[in-house]
């Protein structure tokens, strides 16, 4: 971290302001000009807050050299992050595909669809037993008695579970009952949550917020590492901009950067970007081919009649083509499916 002083700063807050980094374990190197003085800090500058520094009146400017995420960050880092799910690796070689509805709507219709999923080609089962809604008046999901429901699914096919969790209160019960615990889009910054998350070893799928940028995203899983948790993925579901032929806008560059920038792996959701079922397939190919560790899809054996976000659900046969088509993209670039 760079910090410039405005001219003929006194000596004394010059010295409190060094004094006070140093109390931070922070090294100051001063460079003397004719206009500025200019010091640099060596050291874990994410204990800095810039905006504290700038506050005070001795101070011209202060501009970062390194981001200020340190767990996630590749250059502490340089090897990949493999996330293992019940001997399911995400960020390896093969890509890994999780399925299922938005919501279950109860065990036997979890049961058939996870029967379904699996022999598309799904490795994990996707499914709310607790949903964030837009409206208060929207099916809020079954709760307890849908995770269990898919606990029962589980038990039938192996497959791992994945579901969203809303509120602390209800942590004990996914941690003893689900295998990757998702943050929604709503919740990206609920930085309690993702603390309470951080104290568990259970794999997090963090998703993107839908208006949050790439540096805000990577910060929140900051929080949960922070807390001795390295198991998180992240996963870009579409974030808001002014289009309206979809739900949400597709950012695919995030692979790319998050693979730069991070060490962990980042899977795509392209139902919830899309929020139209016939333009999953291609979103999906997409991301496989832009080099994401694996897809999240909704599915759903009848849609028309899905209790939530059907229009977005493929059919099991739909979806076993995609996976099918997957398959060639994935061996181009080397990857499995």
């Amino acid at each position: 971290m760079i910090i410039t002083l405005k001219k003929n700063a006194p000596k004394h807050d010059v010295d409190k302001l060094i004094d006070k980094f140093e109390g931070m374990n922070l090294h100051v190197t001063m460079i003397q000009g004719d206009n500025y003085n200019v010091f640099g800090l060596v050291g874990d500058t994410s204990v800095v807050d810039e905006k504290s520094v700038m506050a005070n009146p001795i101070v011209y400017n202060v501009q970062r050299v390194a981001q200020p995420y340190k767990l996630a960050n590749r250059m502490f880092h340089p090897e990949d992050t493999i996330v293992d799910v019940n001997g399911i690796q995400i960020g390896g070689k093969k890509i890994a595909m999780i399925a299922g509805p938005c919501s279950v709507e109860g065990e036997d219709q979890i049961c058939r669809i996870a029967k379904e999923v699996k022999a598309a080609g799904a490795d994990m089962l996707r499914g709310g037993a607790y949903k964030p809604r837009t409206s208060p008046y929207a099916f809020q999901g079954m709760g307890t008695a849908g995770i269990m429901a898919m606990v029962k699914a589980r038990e039938e096919t192996g497959l791992p579970i994945v579901s969203e969790l809303m509120s602390a209160e209800h942590l004990d019960e996914f941690v003893e009952n689900v295998d990757i615990i998702q943050i929604g889009a709503r919740n990206m910054q609920n930085f309690d949550l993702l603390k309470a998350v951080g104290k568990t070893k259970k794999p997090i799928l963090l998703k993107r917020g839908m208006s949050a940028t790439i540096q805000e995203w990577i910060m929140a899983a900051e929080y949960i590492m922070s807390e001795g948790n390295p198991n998180v993925i992240f996963c870009e579901r579409g974030i808001r901009t002014f289009e309206t032929y979809t739900r949400n806008t597709l950012d695919l560059s995030v692979v790319p950067i998050i693979k730069e920038r991070t060490h962990l792996p980042i899977i795509i959701d392209p139902s919830h970007a899309a929020g139209d079922y016939k333009l999953i397939e291609s979103l999906s190919l997409a991301a496989i081919a832009a080099g994401a560790d694996g897809l999240i899809i909704e599915v759903h054996d009848d849609p028309e009649d899905a209790w939530s976000d059907g229009a977005q659900s493929l059919k099991p046969k739909r979806y076993a083509e995609l996976v099918e088509k997957g398959k060639a993209i994935a061996k181009v670039i080397g990857r499995e499916l």
